[in-house]
């Protein structure tokens, strides 16, 4: 699969609403979102103005969000619900809190591979924009060529020069399940392994954090979803421009499987009371206008084929060749991976 950024004017609603079908008057939408992205606000005004259904948010992360639901159980008004990676869709998939969902315009605009299981009756989630887990390295330290896979990070000549955040978190624990199913258990216990003796420090911090730390020459190489260098590249901050100009990216195993890529993603809430609105909520963020949101807000990738963003740091880091393995199956990999990285002190 190969993501695309082209730039192009912001393209009008793709996904026709049945606007008839909203007749009713003050219809809510219960949105439960993990997403506290303040350029997502204009993705909630233009449903409301498409529709007629206002949304009613609660925010927190993903792990209080699925504790949420856990506790209010049946009583739960929530009707849809947003999470930002595999591995957390997947989790909240396993532990009954979603509701299938059949959805023609779903199942047409969003590939197989980012969507949930389908048991018959529909898909349990649907991933709505993508993020790249790219490798930045220090321009003055560190050859490309000696970062382009994942693998190389477990180098021996990369010891004291590796940075990340913690191997707990779930956007590694994505990519580490990835590689479980790229190379094998035991060979990604081995990788683990040898990246812990290529550490420069103690994982700690955010993406963020890492980049800067690379920038800095506190560590060579470090680990990071795109969006984060994209931002940095869009700030006007002399700061975040010095950054810019100090790191290089990568994306790492072009010339194998592929650079691996996690979701943002959505679905219904178990016990939705509005179902119908989170149907055409769902959908609304499939269309071409809400994945054009998602790019220039957050810097994210569609997941829609064809969607031009307009956005100039994707634009700028260019096309790249990004892995086929379905994102359910990796976010199945994370029991596992958290095991794996108990056994090799991968804090």
């Amino acid at each position: 699969m190969t993501i695309r950024r082209l730039a192009a004017p912001l393209c009008a609603l793709a996904v026709a609403l049945s606007l008839p079908a909203l007749a009713q008057d003050n219809q809510v939408l219960n949105l439960y979102s993990a997403r506290h992205y303040q350029t997502d606000e204009a993705l909630y005004t233009n449903f409301t103005k498409a529709t007629g259904i206002r949304i009613n948010r609660v925010e927190a992360d993903d792990a209080g969000l699925l504790a949420r639901l856990k506790s209010e159980g049946s009583a739960s008004p929530a009707d849809v619900i947003l999470l930002v990676d595999a591995a957390r869709l997947w989790r909240a998939e396993a532990d009954g809190l979603f509701s299938p969902l059949r959805s023609k315009v779903l199942e047409e605009r969003i590939p197989a591979k980012l969507r949930g299981a389908d048991s018959g009756q529909g898909s349990q989630w649907f991933g709505f924009s993508t993020r790249a887990r790219v490798i930045v390295y220090n321009k003055a330290t560190v050859q490309p060529s000696a970062v382009d896979s994942y693998e190389k990070l477990a180098d021996p000549a990369l010891k004291g020069k590796v940075c990340t955040r913690s191997g707990s978190h779930p956007y590694n624990l994505s990519l580490f399940g990835s590689l479980m199913e790229h190379i094998g258990p035991e060979k990604t216990e081995a990788w683990a392994k040898a990246v812990v003796a290529n550490m420069a420090r103690e994982p700690k911090g955010g993406d963020t954090d890492q980049i800067r730390a690379v920038a800095s020459g506190e560590c060579g190489v470090a680990i990071s979803n795109s969006y984060y260098f994209a931002r940095l590249m869009r700030s006007n901050k002399p700061e975040d421009q010095e950054v810019v100009r100090k790191v290089g990216v990568v994306f790492p195993n072009q010339q194998s499987w592929g650079t691996h890529v996690n979701i943002s993603g959505g679905a219904v809430a178990r016990h939705a009371k509005n179902r119908e609105a989170a149907r055409l909520f769902l959908e609304y963020l499939a269309s071409d206008q809400a994945q054009v949101y998602f790019a220039n807000g957050n810097n994210e990738y569609p997941v829609v084929a064809g969607v031009k963003t307009g956005n100039p740091a994707l634009d700028a880091l260019g096309e790249f060749k990004a892995e086929l393995v379905p994102i359910a199956t990796v976010g199945a990999n994370t029991a596992k991976v958290q095991q794996m990285l108990d056994r090799v002190g991968f804090k």
